[in-house]
């Protein structure tokens, strides 16, 4: 295959699933924002869903303060944020023409139209809980459709690979941040932790990666941090933990490692992070620093997908 060709098929993927994250991002922050205000105290939920998508540095350029309005038109709409969800469909939707021999129809038609129903939605639009959730519904269902269609309908070739390394190299970015910002930026200095507020948010972040009902199957108690933490860093059963990511990151590197004829630095930095992953124990990550193991992931999350660059899309 094309370097090109992956290289498109690579961040088409990645692209999709940072829109889909964004989506719920907002409906997290939304869902936290409209707590009682006994419960909801001093929350800063706004300013948290800016510093999880990674783009604060960008939104007070733009905005002096993080409120419902602003957060929302960046993240979902702004021309000035190049991570905003129409600036992910955008870039998504060019990738795909650039590459549309290389997709299946069905993959071609979940972008296309998804692109099209975009100019259905305005940011003024959505200041209604029920047009908010409308348009989140959409951006969510666009990602599953996409990610559902390529895994019904794609060649077990490379052009598949590399479209799911994609997808887990920006889930595992994702999932990472929300840990990371609920643990440190999230819970006011005012509120304690394990009080009511924690315990929201906590099932916020939950849901926002959609595993709320994994948890309780899993450990069948009330939310503990550690057990979430547990959950969403090192259990290979929940599909957007970091373990899941790097199970799939390393065998999809290892069938392209085996139809070229070759390895390199990519696949030994991949089975470097899962091995780190599985002999890790939540009880150690908490002893060390939560915020410290996290932020090394990112770390090496970024150089992974720097190194899947060099060695085949350039």
């Amino acid at each position: 295959m094309l370097s090109r060709t992956a290289d498109n098929l690579f961040w088409l993927a990645r692209y999709v699933e940072r829109a889909e994250y964004l989506a719920r991002i907002i409906e997290a922050s939304t869902r936290l924002a409209n707590l009682p205000s006994a419960y909801a105290g001093t929350s800063n939920e706004w300013e948290s869903a800016v510093a999880t998508a990674g783009c604060a540095h960008l939104f007070y350029q733009a905005h002096e303060k993080a409120t419902r309005e602003t957060v929302i038109d960046f993240l979902a709409f702004s021309p000035d944020n190049p991570s905003s969800i129409r600036s992910c469909f955008e870039v998504a939707r060019t990738n795909a023409r650039s590459v549309r021999t290389a997709l299946t129809v069905e993959m071609w038609d979940a972008i296309n139209s998804a692109w099209l129903e975009l100019s259905k939605y305005r940011a003024s639009g959505l200041n209604q809980d029920e047009n908010l959730a409308n348009f989140l519904a959409f951006v969510k269902e666009t990602g599953l459709r996409f990610d559902g269609s390529a895994y019904r309908t794609m060649l077990r070739s490379d052009g598949y690979w590399f479209s799911r390394l994609g997808v887990m190299i920006e889930r595992a970015d994702n999932t990472a941040r929300i840990l990371d910002v609920k643990y440190h930026v999230l819970l006011p200095a005012s509120e304690t932790v394990g009080g009511s507020l924690d315990y929201f948010q906590w099932s916020a972040i939950l849901r926002a990666v959609s595993a709320l009902t994994a948890y309780h199957w899993v450990y069948k108690e009330s939310l503990k941090p550690w057990l979430v933490a547990d959950l969403l860093i090192l259990n290979d059963q929940m599909p957007r933990s970091l373990a899941a990511c790097y199970e799939s990151i390393v065998r999809n590197l290892d069938s392209l490692s085996l139809a070229y004829g070759r390895q390199g630095p990519a696949q030994r930095a991949a089975r470097a992070t899962r091995t780190r992953l599985e002999n890790a124990r939540i009880e150690d990550i908490f002893q060390s620093g939560l915020h410290e193991f996290v932020s090394d992931f990112i770390t090496e999350n970024n150089r992974l997908g720097a190194a899947i660059t060099q060695q085949y899309l350039t």
